[in-house]
């Protein structure tokens, strides 16, 4: 057994859906710009580009229902409504026509974002790691089985501040749908059980303020809420 300097730390993990068991979590990946609209509201040319894709780390991933202290270096928190795919099998090079059998479940994802770090990452041509790869940025709600869902290729995907409907859209909306998400991402890395991949967000990212709660829903996954003091 190997000896450490230090502790090895808690291992990060997500809720599943009626269950007491959670699901461990190695690395997550997210998606950039994959609805046609989300990349026209920020400036971008939405054809059917190869996807690329940023870091979070593990450790970031915050459970439905956290009230959460407002991240620190940002004056403009933003949501971002967004799927969640964990991996319970891996590989390289997976084909696009076997990639959902590499899929244990589905969630629901808020990809929260310090746009203005972002914007300045992207003003002076900089990584904007700062802006995305932040302290609990990367809410998940209870994931949900493959075996008792399948593999939800349509329906509706809304966020909500403070009951204000700001974000709507449909799973089919995506550029690229999911199979065809694992197949890119796995030609540039050797993906692994345990990863996830919050899979990009419809039109109508915007702000959180504090003292206020995001709530994401995904017909047939339920809702996250998250909220910041």
């Amino acid at each position: 057994m190997a000896d450490f300097v230090l502790s090895p730390p808690v291992i990060p993990s997500v809720a599943v859906a009626g269950s007491t068991q959670r699901f461990a979590v190695r690395r997550i990946f997210c998606v950039g710009r994959n609805y046609a609209e989300h990349a026209r509201e920020m400036g971008d040319d939405p054809n059917r580009e190869p996807p690329f894709f940023f870091f979070k780390p593990a450790d970031a991933v915050v459970d439905d229902g956290a009230v959460l202290p407002y991240p620190m270096a940002t004056q403009n928190l933003h949501h971002e409504a967004e799927l969640v795919v964990a991996l319970g099998a891996g590989g390289a090079d997976i084909a696009a026509d076997q990639a959902l059998k590499s899929v244990w479940g589905y969630g629901v994802g808020n990809d929260l974002t310090r746009r203005d770090l972002q914007a300045a990452g992207k003003e002076k041509r900089r990584p904007w790691d700062m802006g995305k790869g932040f302290d609990q940025s990367a809410a998940c709600g209870p994931l949900h089985p493959v075996t008792e869902i399948g593999h939800p290729a349509q329906g509706r995907i809304t966020a909500e501040v403070d009951g204000v409907l700001k974000q709507e859209g449909d799973l089919s909306e995506m550029i690229w749908p999911v199979a065809d998400i694992i197949a890119h991402l796995s030609g540039l890395i050797t993906l692994a059980a345990g990863d996830l991949i919050y899979t990009g967000t419809p039109a109508g990212v915007g702000p959180i303020a504090r003292g206020q709660s995001c709530r994401i829903r995904i017909e047939g996954l339920g809702t996250l809420t998250t909220s910041y003091i």
